[in-house]
């Protein structure tokens, strides 16, 4: 995200210098020589792609007779070279590259007229993409913010960890093993919490939160021993642990789920006792996600996302995670790895179709979903291995594929994969995405064969007609909330 940021300073800067030595009747080879370097790195500093270093920056500036904060100026020269930089800016994004068009490189011989024609067609082509998306724009940008923000941090929040720990510990985990329900139980009573099991918990609700009585009520469990039920648990004593107020916009309400969700896993996979776990096997490089998560009691998926909490920060390792959907639509993703995500105008990753040369969603092609995949994947940003775990959400019909079905994916560059266990397969997929010929366009005979005799039914997403929640807690009903409050208080109150 850094160099996406800077680039349009850098494409400033260019088309200053460049504006600059033309009026000065100066050549690429004349300004070159006044300043010592070669008129091909003039030509990418002047396009945007090199970024000048602060003695060469003094040397031009001296050359064309102005100061270096003239250089560095943030608007653009004259309307021409303004029009140029939006045109650049619209051909290095995703929606340009989704549409695999030859790039039209804005130099002096492209008519004004038709600079203006090209720079006002992609601004309509941005304005109707984010219209086309404008219902749930809100939590689509606070989710990015937010994935980008955890991106940074390596997903790890350390003032959580150790709040985590600390109570975890003095609720009775002693290590070596799962959290137990006893354990959340007494970590809750630290607080002056009740848990309290429910048939009638109201459905807009996971956990419903009695603050007058110091009580949690959770739905009961469909299997004893459910992980679930802890992490619920967890989550809602969170708030109070971490201090939250009610939110005041989307934005906050996302982070503060953010910030539960990772108190509840560092209680249930403590920070000590999972970094000694994972250095041991890193050491015998025999990494693996199942093992994580069978050491630990949690799901698959939890396993896999404390693992993105801890390996950056404490195994020195860069990774990626997802899940996706079997109609290889992105629901959930995390990278500080460079694996190149598809992403939507606005930057969203939520909802976008994975290739399918990826092993996230290749896994879908195997008959046997009970034991892990692993698969390395050559993609423009690099080689990647990755892990995969099958799942479903609901009952599986017979063949494995019911709508429910979904992927977990940890993956890692190829330079960390030797830690892993499964780094010795054999299977590896070469992925051009964006690229629409990688993976999205039919071949060209069936295309032809079929595009003017097919009529399909599509199956809509209905989540994405519909307006985003709104409320202090966004999904609620709280009609139905209070009915439940005041059904479930204690007598005395009535």
């Amino acid at each position: 995200m850094a160099s996406d940021d800077a680039a349009p300073d850098l494409l400033t800067l260019g088309r200053r210098v460049r504006h600059l030595r033309t009026r000065r009747g100066l050549t690429l080879d004349a300004l070159g020589s006044a300043v010592g370097c070669g008129p091909s790195l003039l030509s990418l500093i002047e396009n945007g792609r090199r970024e000048p270093r602060l003695s060469l920056l003094r040397a031009l500036a001296d050359a064309l007779g102005v100061d270096v904060a003239d250089l560095l100026a943030p608007e653009a020269p004259d309307r021409r070279s303004a029009l140029e930089i939006e045109l650049e800016r619209a051909q290095r994004g995703p929606l340009f590259d989704a549409l695999a068009l030859p790039v039209v490189k804005p130099s002096q011989r492209l008519p004004m007229p038709v600079l203006e024609q090209l720079v006002g067609l992609h601004a309509e082509l941005t304005r109707r993409e984010k219209a086309a998306i404008a219902t749930p724009e809100e939590a689509r940008r606070a989710n990015t913010e937010l994935r980008l923000e955890r991106q940074a941090r390596g997903n790890y929040f350390p003032e959580i960890e150790v709040v985590a720990e600390q109570m975890i510990t003095q609720a009775g985990y002693v290590g070596g093993g799962a959290v137990t329900h006893r354990s959340v139980a007494r970590l809750a009573q630290s607080l002056g919490f009740e848990i309290l099991y429910v048939t009638d918990l109201p459905r807009s609700a996971r956990t419903v939160t009695d603050l007058k009585h110091g009580r949690i009520y959770l739905p009961q469990a469909s299997t004893p021993g459910g992980h679930g039920l802890r992490s619920l648990a967890l989550q809602a004593v969170a708030h109070r642990v971490l201090g939250h107020e009610r939110p005041r916009s989307y934005a906050e309400f996302l982070r503060q789920r953010v910030e539960i969700t990772y108190f509840a896993s560092a209680c249930l996979v403590p920070r000590t006792a999972a970094v000694d776990y994972l250095r041991a096997r890193k050491r015998e490089r025999d990494l693996a996600v199942e093992d994580f998560r069978d050491a630990f009691g949690v799901t698959h998926e939890a396993a896999a996302m404390r693992l993105t909490n801890l390996a950056t920060s404490h195994l020195d390792m860069p990774l990626h995670f997802l899940r996706i959907g079997a109609d290889g639509a992105l629901f959930r993703g995390y990278s500080n790895d460079g694996m190149p995500f598809p992403q939507d105008v606005t930057g969203a990753i939520e909802g976008q179709l994975v290739c399918r040369k990826w092993a996230a969603r290749a896994a879908f092609e195997r008959r046997d979903r009970a034991t892990e995949y692993y698969q390395y994947t050559d993609t423009p940003a690099g080689t990647y291995w990755g892990s995969v775990q099958m799942g479903a959400s609901g009952p599986v019909p017979p063949d494995g594929f019911g709508s429910g079905a979904f992927s977990i994916t940890v993956g890692v560059p190829y330079a960390h994969a030797k830690w892993f266990r499964g780094r010795d397969t054999r299977l590896r997929r070469v992925s051009t995405c964006p690229d629409p010929a990688c993976c999205q366009l039919p071949p060209a005979d069936l295309a032809e064969r079929w595009a003017a005799s097919s009529w399909p039914s599509a199956r809509i997403h209905q989540q994405v007609l519909t307006a985003l929640p709104r409320g202090a807690f966004p999904g609620v009903d709280d009609a139905e909330l209070y009915a439940f409050l005041d059904r479930h208080a204690p007598l005395e109150d009535g």
